[in-house]
């Protein structure tokens, strides 16, 4: 999900650098819900791993 990310936000600089502002707007958007989705699992994936059991 974040090479998704990251393919969308590459895309969506060449396309501003080369002025298709028709481009930019989707790729920017997509590439921005992606890392937000893939940041909040990271969160969630880090605290999930904390959590251990206390056997005793």
């Amino acid at each position: 999900m974040l090479r998704y990310a990251v393919i969308f936000l590459v895309v969506a600089l060449i396309a501003a650098m080369l002025g298709f502002t028709t481009i930019v707007g989707p790729a920017m958007e997509g590439a921005k819900i992606l890392f937000f989705v893939f940041l909040v699992l990271f969160v969630v994936s880090l605290i999930m791993g904390r959590r251990t059991r206390d056997i005793a």
